[in-house]
């Protein structure tokens, strides 16, 4: 049944409406299916990646444990949006509690927070690989790969609530979001106070959540590039095949970044649903999705490689 929306007190409101549902209800099952499938390869992908990784010795180096740890924050970011997604299809209750929106805005804006900080470690690794072979282990010491990993996660989880904690205290005078899931932005939207104050530390905090794995990742194939343009035939080839996969995943990121952008600053009217929708929900689902797959094909390379290679010894012996 549609959602009968009534506009109360500021103090009243603990529950948020996701409108952009609506316009599914006729097809409800078939957009059911076109998140569930989705979820589904998200999960066995990114988790097949993991096994692998986790089970065969030889890729128990940096690149792939950076791999593993992007994997493992796909599983998470899909789970944080796709479940909700499905159930809200599927029960036509389209109500978001407070509490409940402040905790998918916490587990999606940190999935993308943590994916970009391990694409910038992860160009850091290519390029201590590429520029600086000799000193790649020193650089890249299971001791900084710790540190890397650890900085990777507790940095978007304990700054980012330092961000929030501003949106939580808010009053609201309207409850009406139109996406299918609760953002930071749509919040102080909907704001009663005055959020001139919070919007200059919110670009502020963008800048420093995004602005130095931006120049980490610049700097990288800045100094890539330059190897590859004075750099022998061999050096260029191993360069662009070991640069590929993270150059595809980068575009793919900065690609939902911009949808992202671009749908925040659209209004969503009946004949721009089916975009507005795309572009909302491409950030979320997409690069986890593609991730493992083109990363897949060189962690199988590799594990294949080394299989082929044990049996070949076995035989041997």
């Amino acid at each position: 049944m549609p959602a009968v929306y009534i506009m109360k007190n500021a103090s009243s409101f603990q529950t948020f409406i996701l409108i952009n549902y609506e316009p599914m209800e006729q097809q409800k099952y078939v957009y059911i299916l076109i998140f569930l499938l989705p979820y589904i390869l998200i999960v066995v992908f990114n988790t097949c990646l993991i096994y692998i990784v986790c089970k065969d010795r030889t890729l128990h180096e940096p690149m792939y444990i950076f791999i593993c740890n992007l994997s493992f924050n796909g599983i998470y970011g899909g789970t944080a949006l796709l479940p909700h997604t499905i159930s809200k299809l599927a029960t036509q209750s389209y109500e978001m509690p407070r509490a409940n929106c402040f905790i998918q805005i916490f587990c999606l804006h940190t999935f993308t927070i943590v994916e970009f900080t391990i694409l910038a470690v992860m160009g850091y690794d290519r390029y201590a690989a590429i520029c600086t072979p000799l000193h790649y282990h020193n650089k890249m010491s299971p001791r900084n790969v710790k540190i890397l990993i650890a900085f990777s996660w507790l940095f978007p989880f304990c700054a980012f609530p330092m961000w929030m904690s501003w949106t939580t205290q808010l009053s609201f005078c309207g409850n009406i979001i139109y996406k299918t899931h609760c953002t930071n932005f749509d919040l102080i939207k909907l704001s009663c106070n005055d959020t001139f104050v919070q919007n200059i530390v919110g670009m502020l905090l963008l800048g420093v959540f995004m602005i130095p794995q931006l120049i980490v990742v610049s700097f990288s194939y800045v100094q890539i590039l330059r190897i590859c343009l004075y750099g022998s035939k061999d050096s260029k080839k191993k360069a662009l095949q070991t640069c590929m996969p993270h150059l595809l995943t980068v575009i793919n990121y900065v690609c939902g970044g911009c949808f992202e952008l671009i749908q925040v600053r659209l209004k969503t009217t009946h004949t721009q649903y089916g975009m507005s929708l795309f572009m909302s929900v491409y950030f979320l689902i997409i690069p986890p999705l593609l991730n493992p797959v083109v990363y897949g094909s060189t962690v199988l390379k590799k594990h294949v490689y080394t299989f082929v290679q044990s049996k070949k010894l076995s035989r041997v012996s």
